[in-house]
């Protein structure tokens, strides 16, 4: 009985940034639990190799892409995944880009991209698939959200203001949509060996910083999410509405 909580066996998961990073990670560990894994990317076989390594699981898998920054390709790519399995259960809003500038050099252009791809994406897919879960009587999104939607961080002004809407979003649906049997949260990973991280670990001083503010004194690996994102897509979590989970080793209680 306590297995059948976290079970997502059967469930149609779809994860953008499936790729690499963490939603590789996520999207592996899914297949692994069950369920039928749908894995978003940028460019059209853009996830060929988590499909691949997913099909070598003997897991049901299919592949969809878009250019997040792209309201329209984003619209076509939701439509796609709906098809695929004929429903979605579980959203994982993942996909994410960063760009580093200081405040008073930061292309409004850039800006503009980074806000794209990781809020109004994430808004128009829950928009899209939030309607066929209140059609279906229920369902589960998972936005990911960052240590950044509680603090400023330094030449990151677009990603922030980006994870901060994030957790807003989050509240905001959540509010919305309890009620029909759908539980919006979000996951906030700390500091994690990823593509978007790999400019402050190469920065030893930044990097030694950083692992000593972790209680856990290092950095956090990808995999390491999927227990959370496990529960926030299960039974388990049924009466978890509006809630921003921290993945972080500790650094938020430091």
């Amino acid at each position: 009985m306590t297995q059948d909580l976290f079970s997502v066996s059967g469930k149609v998961v779809l994860i953008t940034g499936a790729s690499r990073g963490i939603g590789k990670a996520l999207a592996l560990g899914f297949a692994k639990a069950g369920a039928k894994v749908i894995c978003a990317s940028s460019t059209a076989g853009g996830a060929a190799q988590t499909l691949a390594e997913i099909n070598a699981l003997g897991a049901s898998a299919g592949e969809v892409f878009a250019d997040l920054s792209d309201h329209t390709a984003v619209e076509k790519m939701a439509v796609n995944a709906l098809a695929m399995f004929g429903k979605i259960d579980v959203l994982i809003n993942n996909g994410g880009t960063i760009s580093r500038y200081p405040a008073t050099d930061y292309p409004f252009a850039e800006f503009q991209k980074v806000i794209d791809v990781n809020l109004n994406s994430a808004f128009l897919l829950s928009q899209i698939i939030g309607k066929q879960m209140l059609a279906n009587g229920g369902g589960k999104i998972i936005n990911i959200a960052s240590m950044l939607s509680y603090t400023g961080g330094l030449t990151v002004p677009a990603y922030t203001a980006s994870k901060h809407a994030i957790a807003g979003l989050t509240k905001a649906l959540a509010n919305e949509w309890a009620i029909n049997h759908i539980q919006v949260n979000a996951i906030a990973p700390g500091y994690f060996a990823t593509d978007n991280t790999q400019a402050l670990r190469d920065n030893a001083e930044r990097n030694q910083e950083i692992k000593k503010r972790i209680p856990a004194g290092q950095w956090g690996q990808p995999e390491q999410l999927l227990g959370a994102a496990l529960f926030l897509a299960s039974q388990a979590s049924d009466y978890v509405n509006g809630h921003i989970l921290a993945v972080d080793g500790g650094w938020l209680a430091r």
